[in-house]
């Protein structure tokens, strides 16, 4: 069958796809011919999800190494799946009930609600699936599983039983990250950091039965700048709702200002005045006493650090809202509840420190939303005159304040004086589902003792049992485990694996693995289950031995358990990659992979993270639509260096779009001069020609190249060998090379044997290129040739340079390149015409050289464009020298250039460049942009510099290069 003009990917990437399952050509095994495994396991995405460039990127690694593995006959399996993803597939379930107006969740109760979950799941989810088999992914899908298949629940429950009844599972109430919006404690992977505008509020605790105190400030050299008597310490929050749960205030132990008031109580000033709470004045090395006042209050229920103070200091957590973030309305009146506060915070009251149950929000705030009851505190703070005050003119304003008179029945004050509040960019915590702040909770969860189980997942990497690749990333994985805190487990939301515990009327805990085991546990007792669902990070921390039928001692456990290596992007290296190694240990013993492979981010051309507020996000089934998936996963593979972001752009992948071109080409020369006509498949030839063995040699060399690279996961370095052999040796130069050979009557007895290398030559081209290009390789492979076997399955070969490299035909064949390409460069530099064929001078050249030169003459001159070589002792005025090892060859040009006129362009060129560095150099030397410019503008700048640097050197040698000539 003759080769099309063109490729048509989007025809022959569905065709071959289909070709390809329909041969079983990813299942396990396939193609095995050796005893040694090779197992992936792909980090499952979301039922929910869509392949997004991270998936791609990710993906086709995983792809190359499985390929590459499985044409070495390794028995491999690339193991696929899909993960439940509790909250965000039940978000979209709800918002397709909304849209067709069906009742709600709670509406439907539970049991309909999972089964609508199923049925969305069949209908619409892992629409990835086919978007992965778009961009090639090989693997076994008739493998395929699921974080809620019934064996994969099986493995599941059985572990979180086995690890309660060995106390490496128990319920307690730690502060965690709470949705709002869902209700639920998410993950910190979960939660989006975003930078918006907030303020500073700076309030007055006023000391316990009006005592006073001296105020001193000092410089940094001691003198002191002011003294005064105060009756209050002043606090800075962002938070004012939170006051209402205030412990206590924390100071730094040497914070000389308020070492009078250490120990003493203060008041917070909000609430009912004969009803203020008072709270302790302690010390902590938390609070930094260069930043704001130096005081902070602790609201240990509702601020994470604020949490660890309170665990240190023995200081009551008092919770202010319900699970919709709205200000508490259960409990006792606030009356009540102030007074049993008040109580703790005297001693006089022996309650734990966990006093969640009492409710110390004031009625006047009871059922705000969160937002709302802010406004209040500071407004009702405000008009009592406890904010603290400064001249309006105060530059932590932002800007000048309008000055405004005290409520009614407030105090007096300075009407030149404002509350001080600072405008202040602050780190707002989003769900990156819901949209909504998130709110740290402090909740009755279930934890997983991570102290007890993490041990081994630090020795294995320590030990080198397991390898992190780059080296960096190991730091970020000791810093989780050595650092690590309980690991919650539960969520409360309805899709998912509902834990496996039961409580008795009298809150007495059952885990078992089914009901009716729980309840042989506790006969005659009423049971109720409690009804939140394991985190989805619990479940896929099973996904290597879940996924091999694990707890049943199955074949595929026995054979590729533990697997090989896991490729996974670095934000996850804590949620899945720590969180397997631990699981694995803990369940049987073992590592869960030799090595995982960390990689970096894929960014648009500028640096940036792609995200849609940006408008920068690349869509890579957009992409495979426009370029193809080949040019897509070459680009990917080729800027894949370990440790350092992609900074993806179209025109690269257009760019390796063109480089498939130049392949197709290729192939459609050698069918035009006989190459294919055989029809039968290339095998090793044994050539004369010089240039026919060195093109086997380079192949070679390449082979060892990729491989190498492979191995070490430098894919970049294995795109880039490929590229420079598959277009500059073959494309390039070897079909140049070979044309004589071919087409001149001169060499006809050369031409079969130049048909037969090259047939070969480009067999190895679409075999070493088909891991990362499988597309077009497989399409030329099938085209080409009959064969037994797809290309999926071809042998990958393992020739050496020690096989088939002829160092004569290497040396031979260099040495015409070299001269040809230092010719052309001369040429370009010197602006001569292209067409323009002119004459070279020799003035020395060795033997080796000369039998090059008479071996290879009508190819240099034709390719170099030359019409005549002749010897002169030495080159005339006007002559370019062209070095080469051997030999010195000359171009006189005095008669064909203006010289005069060349030196002129060139040197206007190198003012204006000149003008272009000198502005570049000055922004980078500049520390104020350094300082202020964002970093992917400062980066853009660097490499703007490089290239203008680059190209003034190139103008530098064209100069020197006339100056020659005179």
């Amino acid at each position: 069958m003759a080769l099309d003009k063109t490729f048509d990917a989007k025809q022959a990437e569905t065709r071959l796809y289909a070709a390809w399952e329909k041969a079983g050509a990813f299942k396990a095994g396939a193609n095995a011919s050796r005893d040694e495994t090779y197992c992936i396991m792909l980090p499952p995405p979301n039922v929910t999800g869509t392949l997004h460039m991270g998936h791609a990127f990710n993906h086709t690694l995983m792809d190359i190494l499985i390929r590459w593995h499985r044409m070495r006959g390794f028995d491999t399996l690339w193991q696929p799946g899909l993960d439940h993803a509790g909250i965000a597939t039940q978000m979209v379930v709800e918002r397709q009930l909304a849209k067709e107006g069906l009742p709600g969740r709670r509406e439907m109760g539970r049991e309909a609600f999972i089964a609508k979950v199923w049925e969305w799941k069949e209908k619409s989810g892992g629409t990835i699936i086919e978007q992965d088999k778009r961009l090639g992914a090989s693997m076994d899908w008739s493998r395929e599983a699921f974080t809620m298949d019934p064996n994969f629940h099986e493995a599941v429950i059985k572990v979180f039983v086995d690890m309660y009844g060995k106390g490496l599972i128990y319920r307690g109430k730690r502060l965690v990250n709470w949705d709002p919006h869902f209700e639920t404690a998410i993950s910190d992977l979960e939660v989006e950091n975003v930078e918006v505008d907030g303020h500073m509020w700076h309030f007055k605790y006023p000391l316990a039965g009006g005592e006073t105190y001296t105020y001193v400030e000092k410089d940094e050299d001691g003198n002191v700048v002011l003294e005064e008597q105060r009756d209050y310490i002043s606090i800075a929050t962002t938070r004012p709702e939170t006051m209402l749960g205030d412990g206590a205030v924390a100071v730094h132990p040497t914070d000389e200002r308020y070492a009078p008031i250490i120990g003493k109580l203060c008041e917070i000033p909000v609430g009912p005045k004969e009803q203020r709470r008072l709270i302790p004045i302690i010390t902590d090395d938390y609070p930094d006493k260069d930043f704001g006042s130096g005081a902070v209050k602790i609201t240990g229920a509702h601020d994470f650090n604020d949490y660890g103070v309170a665990q240190r200091n023995d200081i009551p957590l008092y919770a202010l809202m319900d699970t919709k973030a709205a200000m508490r309305t259960d409990g006792l009146p606030y009356d009540e509840a102030a007074a049993r506060a008040q109580a703790i915070a005297r001693g006089d009251d022996p309650a734990p420190r966990d006093a969640t149950e009492i409710n110390l929000v004031p009625d006047a705030y009871r059922g705000l939303d969160r937002f709302e009851a802010r406004a209040r505190v500071v407004e009702d703070i405000t008009a009592e005159g406890l904010a603290v005050m400064v001249p309006a003119t105060d530059p932590r304003l932002g800007k000048p304040a309008t000055p405004t008179a005290p409520e009614e029945g407030g105090e007096a004050r300075d009407a030149t004086l404002v509350p001080l509040v600072e405008p202040k960019k602050i780190m707002q915590p989003f769900g990156d589902r819901s949209k909504v702040v998130i709110e740290p909770m402090l909740t009755d969860q279930w934890f997983v003792a991570t102290d007890k189980i993490v041990q081994p997942a630090i020795d294995a990497v320590r030990s080198g049992e397991v390898t992190i690749l780059p080296e960096q990333d190991r730091k970020v994985y000791f810093n989780w485990l050595e650092n690590i805190e309980p690991w919650c487990i539960s969520r409360q939301l309805w899709w998912g694996h509902q834990i496996p515990v039961w409580f008795d009327e009298d809150g007495r805990e059952y885990c078992a693995a089914s009901e009716a085991e729980a309840q042989a546990m506790a006969p005659g007792k009423t049971l109720t289950r409690d009804p939140d669902v394991l985190d989805t990070w619990f479940s896929s921390g099973l996904w290597p031995i879940g996924t091999l039928g694990w707890p049943n001692q199955t074949p595929e456990l026995e054979k590729y358990f533990p697997t090989n290596v896991l490729i996974t992007g670095f934000d996850i290296i804590f949620f899945w990659v720590a969180r397997m190694m631990m699981m694995q240990y803990a369940v049987v013993g073992q590592r869960p992979f030799d090595t995982v492979y960390v990689h970096a981010l894929v960014r648009d051309e500028s640096g940036k993270k792609m995200s849609k507020s940006l408008g920068n996000v690349l869509d890579p089934i957009d992409l495979i639509d426009e370029y193809g998936a080949d040019a897509v996963r070459f680009t990917l593979t080729a800027m894949a260096a370990m440790g350092r972001d992609l900074k993806l752009s179209t025109q690269r992948i257009a760019g390796y779009r063109n480089f498939g071109t130049k392949l197709w080409n290729a192939c459609r020369f050698a069918e035009m001069n006989g190459v294919f006509d055989s029809g039968t498949p290339a095998t090793l030839p044994r050539p004369r020609a010089a240039v026919n063995k060195w093109i086997i040699g380079e192949t070679a060399r390449v082979r060892e190249d990729v491989d190498q690279a492979l191995e070490n996961f430098r894919f970049n370095d294995a795109a880039g060998a490929l590229y420079a052999f598959v277009w500059g040796k073959v494309c390039d130069w070897y079909v140049e090379l070979s044309k004589p050979l071919l087409q001149d009557e001169a060499n006809a007895d050369l031409a079969p044997e130049t048909r037969e290398t090259m047939a070969w030559v480009l067999d190895q081209c679409l075999i070493l290129l088909h891991p990362i290009m499988p597309y077009i390789s497989e399409e030329l492979w099938g085209t080409t040739a009959t064969r037994e076997t797809m290309l999926v399955h071809a042998d990958w070969p393992n020739y050496t340079t020690g096989d088939l490299l002829d160092k004569d035909a290497d040396a031979e064949l260099n040495w015409v390149i070299s001269l040809i390409e230092a010719v052309r460069s001369a040429r370009a530099q010197m602006h001569v015409p292209a067409g323009l064929h002119i004459p070279m001078i020799v003035t020395e050249l060795d033997s080796a050289g000369q039998a090059a030169w008479d071996r290879n003459e009508a190819m240099i001159k034709r390719l170099a464009r030359i019409d005549s070589l002749s010897r002169a002792d030495a080159f005339p005025k006007g002559t370019v020298s062209i070095a080469v090892p051997g030999g010195n060859f000359g171009l006189p040009l005095a008669d064909i250039i203006d010289i005069a006129e060349e030196k002129a362009r060139l040197q206007k060129t190198m003012d204006k460049l000149g003008k272009e560095l000198g502005g570049l150099r000055g922004r980078l030397n500049n520390p104020k942009f350094a300082a202020s410019a964002p970093a992917d503008v400062v980066a853009e700048t660097r490499a703007n510099l490089a290239l203008r640097e680059e190209e003034e050197t190139k103008l530098r040698d064209a100069l020197a290069r006339l100056a020659e000539l005179g």
